[in-house]
């Protein structure tokens, strides 16, 4: 469905073309008509579906420019997903001049209270910082006539429910509830009973939610294994722009310095950076200066990046449902993407409940070789030197180019040439990742957490030292029959096939 069919205003449908978005996708065709009607609404759909503009644009469309006061107010649970909503809600209402204000922990309250006294139309932002504002009385929700709740599963998840209530309690009970969620447990099924007036529910099929433009791999290997063959995977597949999610602060810290060693432009992405440090990142990512963004699954919702061809998934997630939204990061738009899931091999039975889940079996990939990485390595040395052959401008470089061409052969120096621009996997820098547990039995058989740690407490503090770590695996070495089904070990055998750059 053409966005011109869905009755939105001229300016709205001005904002959209010069955005890009053509047509609507499934979220947004079956949610901006209901919401369009003045409807209370539940939707379920992924991270990446559209649901910024499923309910950005009908809240838009309410709200009029002439009055100087809030008229939407949208709750985040992160600071980058409040940010990136504010600058999209800003850019559909831009034709419309409708002034949208994102207030968040971490940043200036002081420059945020003076913005808010400017009376934007929409407000956006975490739980915890509305609060703060609530309580101090520079937010006033009066005059609220739309209210959304986003990626509400996560905001429960993170334990804002009480703080979300209190917010709540302070918007007009006459109002409109947009309610959009990955999931929908029981507890988010209460806040639309209590919370919303008669919600109509749309849902997303799993079938859809899989992404089926993502062609999804799996690869067997121990921790100390991961990092060595993720870089040798780099080499072989090539990837453009990359998003490595990594389970702890610690994690991705370790992997993003070792690949900034190995010289890629990589940086990290977590809950102990400063907002501004964040923000410079993921400008840098967005704007092509970094390669690959190492992140914890604080980055998994909400990162609104376009161009990500491969994910690698160094830990499997901590539930099943975070796998969905890690991948979902890549193949966007109609565009096709890569993702890879290193599983040591006690995790192998986790790995199942994950593929339940999507409805979609990964495939088990082969570690590429020393050999395969450096001929990977030689491939992209031969593109640059077409490339800067290309630019030419070679001619004050001709006459010592001829005394060298006198004391070595043509193919010597080509060789040598190629050998610089190419890392050989056995010159480069060694680099040690601290081992992480794998997660328990007990979360692999349940499939699910009951109580999801917050990102500031997953950094592997509350684990048992390295040396008892490492003691407890010495112990268990021998016992391979627990580490995986032997349909899935002949499944590998028969797939033994060579590592692909978006071709088996």
């Amino acid at each position: 469905m053409k966005f011109k069919e869905l009755n939105l205003s001229q300016d709205l449908l001005d904002a959209v073309q010069k955005i890009g978005f053509e047509e609507a996708t499934p979220i947004q065709e079956e949610t901006i008509p209901l919401a369009m009607e003045g409807k209370d609404v539940i939707g379920q759909a992924q991270t990446g579906t559209g649901k910024t503009a499923a309910f950005g644009l009908p809240m838009l469309d309410k709200i009029d420019p002439k009055k100087k006061q809030i008229q939407g107010l949208v709750i985040s649970p992160t600071r980058e997903l409040a940010i990136q909503t504010q600058e999209e809600l800003f850019r559909l209402g831009k034709e419309k001049k409708i002034r949208v204000q994102a207030v968040y922990g971490g940043a200036d309250i002081g420059r945020q209270i003076r913005q808010l006294k400017d009376n934007p139309q929409i407000v956006v932002g975490t739980p915890g910082r509305m609060l703060d504002h609530i309580n101090r009385r520079t937010l006033k929700l009066a005059t609220v006539e739309t209210l959304v709740l986003d990626e509400a599963d996560e905001m429960l998840n993170m334990g804002f429910l009480e703080d979300i209530e209190k917010i709540i309690a302070q918007v007009p009970e006459k109002r409109q509830t947009l309610l959009f969620s990955a999931t929908m447990p029981k507890e988010i099924k209460n806040i639309g009973v209590k919370f919303m007036e008669d919600p109509h529910h749309v849902r997303i099929k799993a079938k859809e939610m899989t992404a089926d433009s993502i062609d999804q791999y799996y690869v067997r290997a121990k921790d100390y294994e991961k990092f060595d063959i993720m870089t040798r995977l780099f080499d072989v597949q090539l990837p453009e722009l990359t998003l490595i999610f990594g389970r702890t602060k610690r994690r991705v810290d370790e992997i993003a310095h070792g690949l900034e060693a190995r010289g890629y432009k990589a940086e990290g992405i977590h809950g102990d950076l400063s907002q501004q440090k964040r923000m410079s990142v993921l400008r840098s990512f967005k704007n092509g200066q970094l390669d690959i963004l190492v992140a914890t699954d604080v980055a998994a919702r909400g990162l609104d990046i376009s161009g990500v061809t491969h994910v690698y998934n160094y830990d499997i997630p901590q539930d099943p449902e975070s796998y969905v939204h890690r991948i979902g990061r890549t193949g966007r738009a109609g565009k096709s993407g890569i993702s890879v899931t290193f599983v040591t091999p006690n995790e192998m039975n986790y790995l199942h409940v994950i593929e339940n889940l999507t409805k979609k079996r990964m495939t088990p990939m082969r570690p590429p070789s020393d050999k395969e990485a450096l001929k990977g390595q030689i491939t992209q040395a031969v593109d640059l030197i077409d490339e800067k052959m290309a630019e030419n401008g070679l001619d004050k470089y001709a006459k010592d180019a001829e005394q060298l061409l006198e004391r070595y052969s043509a193919q010597d120096l080509a060789a040598l040439l190629l050998k610089t621009l190419a890392k050989d996997p056995a010159d480069l820098v060694p680099v040690k990742i601290t081992p992480e547990r794998p997660l328990p039995k007990g979360k692999q058989n349940k499939g699910r957490r009951k109580n999801y740690s917050r990102d500031r407490n997953n950094n592997g503090n509350r684990r048992k030292s390295n040396k008892d770590y490492h003691k407890k695996n010495n112990n268990n070495q021998g016992n391979k029959n627990s580490y995986s089904k032997k349909s899935r070990r002949g499944n590998e055998k028969k797939q033994d096939f060579v590592i692909r750059n978006g071709k088996s």
